[in-house]
């Protein structure tokens, strides 16, 4: 059997005629609409009547580029497993499209999977029946419940999950991928201590084990992964002061507790100018551990990091949580609006109300460029100059 072919020219809509070879679809000039259709055949109902996709341009030539669109979106339908869920992809990916990562990444990835994605569209929705409504209403309801940042984590997993899926011919076309991320709900801003209150917070940690954890945050601007996988052996609390020029006391923050030990970026690699404060709350901290080390001999595990348990075990974000909360509590603030990650804030918006360029506090704390530094850690803003140790040395001055 031969599909029909209709060219019109000038005069003639129908003068001229050709054929295609059964399968390969057809294209007409419709009259009324004067478009050029394209037309394929994708199956046939129970009662025998086709079931067909057509497209339309005003030139036969763009007809024919839709007619071959087409017909490969129909043969690449053909190819997909029809039988492939939803609920099996998104868990094969988390079983194999996360290599390397993180335990927390896999953790917050298995509670979008489970506790989310599945539940909304059930065990038995099948991939190829997925539309992009589907995926856009699943969002919009998600977004009345999670944050903005949330939501585009959520919708990446979609779409890393089903473009697995995609490469692997279980599904022809990537409907997560038409859809935009709606805004989720506000979450909590972060926000910096104030000079005095920074200074009360550093009083208050004297009296806790995390009093050099506390002092390094707020002094360096470190991340809190950064500090919780920190090394002896990259901390030097001497520096080399007859070196031409000195090298000051100094902090080699060269890894992190995210995947393989890498720092959130290349340029978090960075090695930090110790602040005197900074230095003294060191040294009394190593001689704390060495005391716990003697207590707990049999138990240590003796990995070198600065920040442990007693126990000698690596602190986690729990254990830094609860302590600081402690520390903050006893300095008169309400525990329950700050959280560890907001010294980080405090030291950049300390640094600039003290007159530090934000291209050097972009350095200090290890950001790609100053947009980040502006928009998001810096709170207090009266631009000037100086540099980070001197200035937190001028702030925060070791006792005498």
């Amino acid at each position: 059997m031969t599909t029909k072919t209709t060219t019109p020219d000038d005069d003639n809509p129908k003068d001229k005629r050709s054929y295609r070879a059964h399968g390969d679809g057809g294209l007409y000039w419709h009259k009324t609409k004067k478009r050029w259709i394209a037309e394929i055949t994708i199956g046939y109902r129970p009662n025998g009547k086709r079931i067909t996709r057509a497209a339309s341009a005003l030139t036969k030539t763009e007809a024919n580029a839709e007619l071959k669109r087409l017909i490969r979106e129909r043969d690449e339908a053909k190819k997909v497993d029809k039988k492939a869920t939803l609920a099996q992809v998104m868990r094969d990916w988390l079983a194999h499209g996360l290599p390397g990562r993180s335990p927390k990444t896999i953790e917050k990835n298995t509670d979008f999977i489970e506790n989310r994605i599945i539940p909304a569209f059930g065990e038995r929705k099948k991939l190829s029946e997925l539309t992009a409504d589907d995926i856009e209403e699943f969002l919009e309801d998600q977004a009345s419940e999670l944050s903005t940042a949330t939501m585009r984590e959520l919708h990446s997993a979609l779409r890393r999950a089903i473009r697995r899926a995609e490469k692997r011919e279980k599904v022809g076309k990537n409907v997560a991928e038409l859809v935009d991320t709606p805004a989720g709900r506000d979450g909590r801003p972060s926000k910096s201590l104030t000079f005095a209150q920074a200074d009360s917070v550093l009083k208050a940690s004297e009296r806790s084990p995390l009093h050099a954890y506390v002092v390094l945050s707020l002094l360096t601007g470190a991340r809190t992964e950064e500090m919780r996988s920190l090394r002896w052996d990259h901390v030097d609390l001497v520096g080399e002061p007859k070196a031409d020029p000195p090298i000051p006391p100094h902090l080699m923050v060269w890894r992190s507790v995210r995947a393989k030990g890498e720092t959130k970026t290349k340029k978090s690699r960075r090695t930090i100018a110790l602040p005197e404060r900074a230095v003294a709350a060191l040294a009394e901290h190593g001689r704390v551990q060495n005391e716990w080390r003697g207590q707990n001999d049999l138990s240590w595990s003796d990995d070198d990091l600065v920040f442990v348990t007693i126990n000698g075990t690596e602190l986690d974000a729990h254990n830094v949580r609860r302590e600081f909360r402690a520390i903050v509590a006893d300095a008169g603030l309400n525990s329950k609006e700050w959280t560890p990650r907001e010294m980080r804030h405090s030291f950049v918006s300390l640094l600039s109300d003290a007159g530090v360029p934000v291209e050097d506090i972009s350095r200090l704390v290890g950001h790609s460029g100053t947009s980040v530094t502006e928009t998001v850690y810096r709170h207090q803003i009266r631009p000037v100059i100086r540099h980070g140790a001197e200035v937190m040395d001028r702030l925060f001055p070791a006792a005498s």
